[in-house]
């Protein structure tokens, strides 16, 4: 009994439901792994789509492979007309997430493979998912402000043709490669929750896009995405109040003793530094001294030094800042609008979503459960132990 009370009370934080070769978290010394290379490593040699494809395979490819599976990324760009044609529908007010997890069952109707469950034809699946993803939520953004969406451009990287579909301008070449660093840092993280509910779909073998639309929904949630959303408007908000630098020290005290939490920071797995929030620091600190905005970075950056230290003092070592508490800053110097930042974390998380997914189908053939079902402990009705007995209406 007091096994199941401290299992509800925590949410089955920390305890492992099933195997996994994706990727690897050592939250004691802020370690990431995707299928056992550094994430600092990948950032700095690699690509997001070449991380795709070694989260989705499991290798990282040969020169061939990398051409053959960035071929395919171009070819799954092109949206189905009856998807722009829906979307024209909508109304423009709609959340963005909300419009995203609804398109996801569209893009599984157009998907000549639906059907097909082996194990090629789910990475292809995945493949058009990351593809089409990115055009989606751009096209979604056009249409709301009254634009026709734009074509994609075959001429253009992963990263660089969605700023240029979103935006209609060509993107500066090292902004590009920002905003492809930032979708390798946020492409996978275990058994997040919305990576579970991705799992745990499937599970029933439903089809990978019933999965990720599942996990749109988990990510929806204020207690897992849009965190760095939220950052960004708790930094318009103190700017609006005057607020600069100065003032942060004061603040965060402030925050603390009122009980309220500062986003952005602490993280349920990390114990320490989170690996990728100091390498969007970095990007957010050159952005910003780049567009010549310093305040808002300086701003944040005061406020992490604060609230480590002030944290620190009250005996409440290891809360720093995680992965959203510069992504926010990092995708509005890219002229993302706020109510974005969290179908941009779609963009990447779905790599490691799809990943899991082909991982979870094929658990089976390996002799591992294949559905998930965990035990509900009841606890009574007001009734009594012995249960309810029925009465008519009119003797109630």
């Amino acid at each position: 009994m007091e096994s199941s009370a401290r299992l509800k009370n925590i949410g089955l934080r920390g305890v492992p439901v099933a195997d996994t070769k994706i990727s690897y978290i050592d939250g004691q010394k802020g370690i990431l792994l995707y299928r056992g290379f550094r994430i600092e490593e990948l950032v700095a040699k690699s690509s997001f789509i070449e991380t795709a494809y070694l989260l989705l395979n499991g290798s990282l490819p040969k020169a061939k492979d990398l051409q053959a599976f960035s071929n395919e990324m171009l070819a799954g760009r092109q949206l189905p007309g009856f998807i722009h044609d829906s979307l024209k529908g909508w109304p423009k007010h709609a959340d963005s997430m909300d419009v995203l997890q609804a398109s996801i069952p569209m893009l599984a109707m157009a998907d000549p493979e639906l059907g097909n469950e082996t194990r090629d034809a789910n990475v292809h699946k995945a493949i058009r998912l990351l593809a089409r993803i990115p055009a989606v939520i751009a096209a979604w953004h056009r249409i709301r402000q009254d634009h026709e969406p734009l074509p994609p451009k075959e001429d253009l990287p992963h990263a660089a043709n969605f700023l240029w579909q979103l935006t209609g301008q060509q993107p500066d070449s090292e902004m590009a490669h920002d905003l492809d660093v930032s979708l390798i840092l946020q492409a996978e993280h275990t058994f997040n929750a919305s990576t579970f509910a991705c799992r745990e779909v499937v599970s029933t073998r439903a089809h990978m896009y019933a999965g990720v639309a599942a996990g749109v929904g988990a990510l929806s949630g204020s207690l897992h995405g849009g965190a760095n959303a939220r950052v960004m408007e708790l930094l318009l908000h103190l700017e609006e109040k005057g607020k600069s630098e100065k003032d942060m020290a004061a603040w965060v005290r402030q925050q603390i003793d009122s009980g309220e939490r500062i986003m952005g920071m602490g993280h349920p797995v990390y114990k320490t530094f989170d690996p990728r929030a100091g390498i969007l620091k970095k990007i957010a600190g050159r952005l910003a001294a780049e567009a010549a905005n310093e305040n808002r970075y300086k701003m944040l950056a005061r406020m992490e030094e604060e609230a480590v230290k002030e944290f620190e003092r009250r005996g409440k070592r290891g809360i720093k800042a995680n992965v959203d508490f510069y992504s926010g800053l990092v995708y509005s110097l890219m002229s993302i609008p706020l109510d974005l930042m969290t179908p941009l974390f779609v963009m990447a998380l779905s790599t490691g979503w799809c990943a899991h997914i082909i991982e979870e189908k094929f658990a089976e053939a390996q002799g591992k459960p294949a559905l998930y079902r965990p035990q509900a402990e009841y606890v009574g009705d007001y009734c009594g132990p012995v249960g309810c007995v029925y009465q008519p209406i009119d003797k109630r």
